[in-house]
């Protein structure tokens, strides 16, 4: 299923089996590295196992408030787990693995890498297990429905604030997080795209990938800055490539606004650079609500019901002007 707007990446990884043994109670929550339940909880209830894409961000720790949120209203077990980075494709395969293992009756998956969950998912689907996506798909025809934001068209909206911001013109650079998962490369497109076909006058000088690792952005922003140094503008495309990107301008002692930065996601750390005048703004997801609707949908179709093919729950623009609207407060983690 291409859920209308998803490319395919091919990074083919091999998927290893591992079993973890133990059990999970009802409302149990399992973090990396954890197990979860062997069949659900044992008292009848509903086990829906959701394998994120990590931890190392708040992004996924709102993802896990949300799914813990609507569990408990829909009074289902639930274990989120994911790998400590987002790089660690191997080790998300592996407790996909698992979570197959202990057949669930639903399982919610968030992709690395959309090539190399194929033949995983297609143990689930043998198996009858339903499989939904969240923030990013698997390839192949398992998964039943998507529950994300529309990257290109949250990567189209940092690009219109981007041009506004320096007046239409001038040289611009990505800092991006992935060039194989779905996020990645089409917060990276929409950027792009919106950028060539509207804004003639801005260039994009170049486009460099740090994984979405503070130390690994930074590094990267500030071989941007050495290398153009006419740049006016950085965009980057997740929470761990804009802090890489206003930890370089800050090591770097450069004047607040000398180089225009907007971010993506939300968070302590960009929501007191923008405050501060590091960075111009970013782009908010709504993460709770991601966690919740693909909790409702793993439900909904582990009771043999229809799910929708994709859930858009929508990105905001945001910066220190409305910070405190109620609208994109309620969008905004910490």
């Amino acid at each position: 299923m291409k859920f209308g707007k998803k490319t395919a990446f091919a990074a083919l990884v091999a998927a290893s089996a591992l079993v973890i043994a133990g059990c999970a109670g009802g409302g149990d929550v399992i973090e990396e590295g954890g197990s979860g339940g062997d069949g659900g909880s044992g008292d009848g209830e509903m086990y829906i196992a959701l394998v994120s894409k990590g931890f190392q961000h708040q992004f996924w720790q709102a993802v896990k408030t949300g799914a813990e949120e609507k569990a408990e209203e829909l009074g289902v077990t639930i274990t989120f787990e994911g790998p400590a980075a987002e790089t660690e494709i191997a080790g998300q395969l592996e407790m996909l693995t698992t979570a197959i293992d202990k057949n669930p009756d639903a399982i919610a998956y968030a992709a690395l890498d959309p090539e190399a969950c194929v033949a995983p998912l297609e143990q689930a689907k043998s198996k009858d297990i339903p499989v939904v996506y969240f923030d990013a798909p698997c390839n192949g025809d398992v998964g039943l429905s998507l529950s994300a934001t529309d990257s290109k068209v949250a990567g189209a909206l940092a690009a219109e604030h981007m041009a506004e911001l320096i007046g239409g013109k001038g040289e611009v650079a990505i800092v991006g997080h992935s060039n194989i998962n779905s996020t990645g490369v089409e917060r990276r497109d929409g950027f792009v795209e919106k950028i060539e076909a509207d804004f003639p006058d801005i260039e994009i000088v170049d486009i460099q990938y740090g994984d979405g690792d503070h130390l690994k952005s930074a590094d990267i922003a500030k071989t941007l800055i050495a290398a153009h140094p006419d740049l006016k503008g950085i965009y980057g495309t997740n929470e761990g490539s804009a802090i890489g990107v206003v930890n370089a301008v800050n090591e770097l002692g450069l004047e607040k606004g000398k180089i225009t930065i907007v971010g993506f996601d939300s968070g302590a750390a960009q929501i007191n650079a923008i405050k501060d005048g590091t960075m111009a703004g970013a782009i908010t997801q709504d993460p709770i609500g991601i966690g919740k609707q693909v909790v409702q949908a793993a439900y909904d179709a582990a009771n043999g019901k229809d799910v929708d093919e994709f859930y858009d729950t929508g990105s905001y623009w945001y910066d220190k002007d409305n910070l405190e609207d109620p609208k994109i407060a309620a969008v905004l983690y910490e």
